[in-house]
């Protein structure tokens, strides 16, 4: 029997990957002061390696640090390296008096960074955690180094959820979106390589579901909008190194906003990574990392 921290659902027992079960039994919380809340949020997140330039992952949309289980200790070999979950998502304490949107994701954000790292990072965003990530440098620009795209959300508004929900319905939108049948579908079209999608995966993807409050702040993040569509004039202002990762056969996001990015943010390059899904940082960790590590360093 593994021990785990113990704000973790007893479902993470059903964990089998040893990359699974070592980012989960790492998870740490920290009570972070913000002015969202009178109440510091309790707030998830790991940290390994050292060295100079710390790396901060951000994960993607109704997903969990979890996310980088594979990523992440390959960065972490020769690097300070730290994953969050944002506020609303993971295992992050979801208060019920917060106004759940972009901006109080930015806002703990940054107090999450102000009070663990308060140095400059580089800011690694995949999917909607790319969208966070831009929006985060685009207002602390002298808070990151670097930044980094995964197939990221970003030139699109609204959240992933919007297309799915009324208002009439936000709550069966939200049982929906919890079916397993449903969560099942949505791993499928993430990933190009069928044979990586299996319980531990599903298990990963749904374990932040099973935290207190969960369906009300993922209804008030949609009821936000979620992050709007970022304007060349605004992409334009980022004037950080910015590397593009992006799978080549991306079924969530598609491919031609790839090639935007590059043409929007100044200082960027663009590389394909092939045979891939929504989501190389689990499907092609390895090649991910290492091109990662060769723009950082």
């Amino acid at each position: 029997m593994f021990m785990f921290p113990s704000f973790l659902h007893a479902a993470v027992d059903k964990l089998t990957e040893p990359a699974s079960i070592a980012l989960a039994q790492s998870i740490q919380s920290q009570d972070i002061a913000t002015p969202l809340s009178p109440e510091p949020i309790t707030t998830t997140y790991v940290h390994q390696g050292s060295g100079d330039t710390p790396i901060l992952l951000v994960h993607g949309f109704d997903s969990s640090i979890l996310e980088y289980r594979r990523l992440l200790p390959l960065l972490a070999e020769n690097n300070d390296t730290w994953a969050v979950d944002l506020l609303g998502f993971g295992f992050t304490d979801r208060q019920p008096d917060i106004a759940y949107s972009p901006l109080a994701i930015k806002t703990h954000h940054y107090y999450f960074w102000k009070t663990l790292i308060n140095q400059p990072v580089i800011l690694v965003g995949a999917s909607m955690g790319g969208a966070a990530a831009i929006d985060f440098t685009l207002t602390y620009p002298e808070v990151v180094q670097k930044l980094v795209l995964i197939d990221s959300a970003g030139l699109k508004g609204g959240s992933a959820l919007s297309k799915l929900m009324i208002p009439q319905l936000y709550n069966l939108a939200a049982e929906f979106l919890r079916n397993p049948k449903v969560r099942d579908r949505i791993c499928r079209s993430a990933y190009k390589n069928p044979d990586l999608i299996n319980k531990d995966a599903l298990c990963c993807g749904d374990l932040h579901l099973k935290m207190p409050n969960w369906s009300q702040a993922l209804i008030a993040f949609t009821k936000s909008g979620g992050y709007s569509a970022f304007k060349f004039p605004q992409l334009a202002k980022i004037q950080q190194s910015t590397l593009i990762l992006w799978g080549d056969s991306d079924k969530i996001l598609g491919t031609k906003d790839a090639p935007k990015f590059k043409k929007a943010i100044p200082q960027s390059q663009l590389i394909w990574i092939k045979d891939c899904g929504h989501i190389p940082h689990l499907e092609k960790a390895e090649i991910t990392a290492q091109h990662i590590l060769e723009y950082i360093n």
